[in-house]
């Protein structure tokens, strides 16, 4: 235990209760006694109904759909424990949205991954612990600590369990170059990439693939997957190209608008999320995977707390 705090209190904001669930589990701390609804009008409520007093408090939330609510409720919440004298209050959010936008593409371009983070401090957070940002730059937008944490992996375990023959990782874009590097590195595999140009937001076309994929087992890796219409384009190009088989692998499975739709329809023989984003009912489907980083963000909490290296988990 660090010496200067008390105990650790975790809060689950509505967003992913499963998640927060487990990572109390897993830490054997049950979850603190709170109250988050919303008045009639729609404003947040938040009602902690227990003393968080000198503790180190860690907030679950994913600023995941509806993005907004998320957010204010995860702001509401952290302005709540630091009225309430918490002694140290950590931002845990799996999924940090608004990621996307983290630099002026053109003119007049709002910046709103720096714009969050100041949100965040501003309410009165004083450590960030999230996971896969989209630009790993954004941690630069922070006056505070940012704990970084890596999907890939728990990605890279699960398909070396699969003991896929001639696998290739595949990157749908110019962006994901190194993410895929990375997993194909973990993997031993080798790497392809798919040249692809983007007329306009969340609409795509692929041009070309460089790299040998015919008649190999195929990964697909980005770091989420929105609307789908990024890697369908680039699981459709694999098929034509002669790929024996295409699997496709998230951090965050954002799965907007006709994402389901897409994935169901494309050759896509699996796709594997990790729980960052809790997965409505209805969007599940039988090609999906889900595997958990409860544990990893268990071990985190604990190492903080401890004051103990985060570097350790991935060595």
């Amino acid at each position: 235990m660090d010496g200067n705090f008390q105990e650790i209190k975790i809060i689950a904001g509505n967003s992913n209760i499963a998640l927060a669930k487990e990572i109390s589990k897993l830490l054997e701390i049950p979850l603190t006694d709170a109250t988050i609804t919303t008045f009639s009008d729609g404003e947040t409520s938040v009602a902690v109904n227990e003393t968080v007093r000198g503790a180190d408090v860690f907030v679950v939330q994913s600023t995941s759909n509806p993005v907004n609510n998320h957010l204010m409720e995860l702001l509401i919440i952290i302005d709540a424990m630091k009225r309430a004298s918490a002694g140290r209050i950590n931002a845990v959010i799996p999924y940090y949205g608004y990621g996307r936008q983290d630099r002026k593409a053109k003119s007049r371009d709002p910046i709103t991954a720096k714009l969050v983070a100041d949100l965040l401090t501003v309410a009165g957070a004083d450590r960030v612990i999230t996971m896969d940002l989209h630009a790993t730059q954004i941690q630069g937008f922070f006056d505070m600590p940012v704990d970084h944490l890596l999907g890939l992996p728990i990605i890279a375990d699960y398909y070396k369990s699969l003991e896929l023959e001639d696998m290739v990782v595949v990157s749908p874009d110019a962006g994901s170059v190194r993410r895929s590097r990375k997993l194909a590195e973990r993997l031993d595999a080798p790497l392809a990439i798919i040249d692809k140009r983007r007329p306009k937001a969340n609409v795509s076309e692929v041009m070309n693939i460089i790299g040998d994929i015919k008649g190999k087992n195929c990964i697909l890796v980005d770091d989420m997957i929105d609307t789908a219409g990024t890697i369908c384009n680039a699981a459709k190009a694999l098929e034509q190209f002669g790929a024996k088989s295409i699997y496709a692998a998230t951090t965050h499975g954002v799965l907007s608008g006709p994402a389901i739709e897409r994935i169901k329809e494309s050759p896509i023989k699996e796709l594997l999320t990790l729980n960052t984003i809790d997965i409505a009912e209805g969007k599940f489907i039988d090609k999906m995977k889900i595997l958990s980083v409860g544990s990893l963000f268990a071990k985190t909490i604990d190492r903080v707390h401890r004051a103990k290296s985060i570097s350790k988990l991935f060595d």
